[in-house]
């Protein structure tokens, strides 16, 4: 194989690796704002390394957000004790929160789960 035809193949990969899997990315307001207003499907994690159920809902999530049915939904991992600002505009209190948008509303919200089908079930609110 050459050198060109391994490229092609890689960057085919590569791209094909971004098509078929959620974004999970750190908040950033910028980003977000754009995300909900133009109406895409967008979760808001908030999330605490010290936090015992956030720990055991990352790995679900994870292996959630690589899961192709959720490819057009960005999950925004918010950390709990630095997004204070957008806590309070979400009306957030606990971290393990996830905030669902679609087509720029919430639509749904959920704290402390650590079921699978219960995080799936929230997640798919988005789309």
């Amino acid at each position: 194989m050459s050198k060109y035809a391994f490229a092609v193949l890689i960057a085919a990969l590569l791209m094909a690796a971004g098509v078929t899997h959620a974004a999970e990315v750190p908040f950033n307001q910028g980003p977000y704002q754009q995300a909900v207003a133009a109406g895409k499907p967008v979760v808001v994690y908030f999330h605490a390394d010290w936090c015992p159920t956030c720990r055991a809902q990352q790995p679900i999530v994870d292996r959630l957000a690589r899961e192709q049915g959720f490819a057009p939904v960005t999950i925004f991992v918010a950390d709990f004790d630095k997004e204070t600002a957008l806590e309070k505009s979400l009306k957030v209190d606990h971290q393990s929160t996830f905030v669902v948008f679609k087509q720029g509303h919430e639509v749904g919200r959920s704290t402390g789960q650590t079921a699978e089908s219960a995080i799936r079930a929230v997640l798919q609110q988005a789309l």
